[in-house]
């Protein structure tokens, strides 16, 4: 019998997830021995769901939506795509095309609901399409004269055209000077905790790929044409359905983990990878810690890291054979976002639905999945509605309404130390502020809940990551994969890719790495199929 080769994937998130059932899935563990290290105690990263007193919440809001088929089957592989209509859809008369043969979500835990998105921003009391554009509702709340401002100035954007060196200059050259100003300006540093100008332009062009003014009008005036496009043709941003799983985006991670435990792979929770020992210029083996103080090494034949780089770096550094200076100078000036978000559950909501999409709810509620509130006036980021993600995340969805606040920050800061008590009446206070309740006397329920690194930055040391990448890279054995693995604002699709390649490299043998960290660098990639 052949000795099998052995991997251990450091991280039970999308993309360590992934590449365990990736090496084990048709069989695959005659040939490999699979360990994969979780450092808490629950799976699926920052895609993961929150459970509070019969209510569930996601972690920032995930869509399930690629346009890699690859992803799109592999998600409905896991779980499987409805066959009958949800509870609010059922109730409401919504559509949506049904599978043939699929689960009914009434009777069926295990089932992928199809959703539709409805994503706004919040301004000066106003709602405002998301993205911008320029349709008669964002003329209407804008008024005549800030209209007149913002079209000149995004006509003067369109001539003159600044060098795309920062992230202020990237918005400026799609939008117009104006509507930067009012839109993007103060959420960017809202999120990112620095001005725009001095954050790297590839971040905009990751995030708002393809998406310009024109794109924008061009998708309007095709909306009111009678030809029915293919989502291929939208841009990634105005997707206007998605798939989502009944209880959230952790259930399809918990199910991918057990899948992977019934195929063989051995998981081990409360496992902090501190140390990463290395022997003739590879990876040997890796040191983990549990909650007690408790040490483990493991050795392995390749190593896939999902843990942030900085992490990795200083775990390096942390054994017999430092890391280069540079290499940890490097690691430890890349910066992230910190993130908290507040749940609260309110009797109803202030806001009235004046769209003519049906919701639930006495009086309806507004049926966005997220607003953004790019409003400079509060602190709060995003607002999600998790009744319009699915009705299942909510105990009493007929009743109440179950919202999310979403807050940008930095570990240790004074928003991020404040105790569950001073968050929740911060949170309370700002939505009443803006009119979306009444006030504390709505409020039913809360929680609080905090996640570190949730968003890796580009700006300090990131300019240096492909000096980085060429050390890391150097280990034959390791391969960086996921969205803190190679610090880049990865979708959750993006970083099951870089798995899925990591994993074919492994199991073809090549050397290379420049597939694995190109995924979601090519433009198109985000634009068309």
């Amino acid at each position: 019998m052949t000795q099998k080769q052995s991997v251990v994937i450091i991280g039970g998130g999308p993309a360590g997830l992934t590449a365990a059932w990736e090496l084990v899935k048709d069989g695959g563990s005659e040939n490999y021995d699979v360990t994969v290290l979780e450092a808490t105690r629950e799976f699926g990263g920052i895609s993961r769901t929150v459970k509070h007193d019969g209510n569930r919440m996601d972690i920032g809001g995930h869509r399930f939506f690629s346009k890699d088929e690859r992803i799109m089957d592999w998600w409905k592989e896991v779980l499987p795509l409805q066959g009958a209509p949800s509870y609010d859809d059922k109730k409401l008369h919504r559509e949506h095309d049904m599978e043939p043969g699929g689960p009914d979500p009434e009777v069926e835990d295990k089932v992928m609901l199809k959703r539709h998105r409805v994503s706004r921003i919040y301004w000066n009391h106003h709602f405002f399409d998301y993205p911008i554009s320029l349709s008669a509702n964002t003329l209407k709340a804008m008024g005549p004269k800030l209209t007149l401002v913002a079209g000149f100035s995004y006509l003067k954007s369109m001539v003159h055209k600044l060098p795309e060196d920062n992230l202020e200059n990237f918005y400026i050259n799609r939008f117009g000077r104006k509507l930067y100003s009012m839109f993007f300006e103060g959420y960017t540093e809202k999120l990112w905790g620095r001005h725009p100008s001095q954050i790297s332009a590839d971040w905009g062009s990751q995030r708002v790929k393809g998406l310009s003014i024109m794109g924008v009008l061009k998708n309007a005036v095709q909306k009111l044409l009678p030809k029915k496009r293919s989502n291929d043709e939208v841009e990634t941003s105005l997707i206007e359905e998605f798939w989502y799983p009944k209880y959230g985006p952790g259930q399809l991670w918990e199910t991918v983990e057990s899948n992977c435990e019934a195929a063989g792979v051995k998981v081990i929770t409360d496992a902090n990878v501190v140390e990463i020992r290395q022997a003739d210029g590879k990876i040997a083996s890796v040191v983990y810690e549990d909650s007690e103080g408790n040490r483990t090494e493991m050795h392995a034949d390749d190593f896939i890291s999902s843990m942030p780089v900085k992490d990795l770096v200083n775990a390096v550094d942390a054994s017999d054979k430092p890391a280069p200076k540079d290499m940890t100078e490097i690691a430890n000036g890349l910066p992230y976002r910190d993130f908290v978000t507040v749940g609260l559950l309110v009797k109803h909501l202030r806001l009235k639905n004046t769209t003519d999409i049906p919701t639930l709810g006495n009086p309806p509620i507004v049926p966005d999945c997220w607003i953004y509130v790019q409003d400079p006036g509060y602190k709060v980021g995003r607002l999600q509605i998790f009744n319009n993600w699915s009705p299942y995340l909510v105990k009493n969805v007929d009743d109440t309404v179950w919202i999310g606040l979403e807050y940008f920050c930095e570990e240790g800061d004074s928003f991020w130390n404040m105790s569950d008590e001073e968050a929740t009446k911060f949170a309370i206070q700002e939505l009443t502020r803006m009119q979306v309740i009444n006030g504390p006397q709505d409020v039913l329920d809360s929680h609080r809940e905090r996640v570190k690194k949730a968003y890796p930055a580009y700006f300090d040391t990131y300019d240096r990551m492909p000096e980085l990448i060429e050390y890391l890279d150097s280990f034959g054995n390791l391969y960086c994969v996921g969205r803190n693995g190679q610090h880049r604002y990865n979708n959750m699709d993006h970083s099951m890719a870089t798995a899925i390649e990591a994993v074919g490299n492994i199991k073809n043998g090549k050397t290379s790495k420049k597939n694995v960290w190109s995924v979601n660098t090519d433009k198109s990639y985000h634009e068309q199929k």
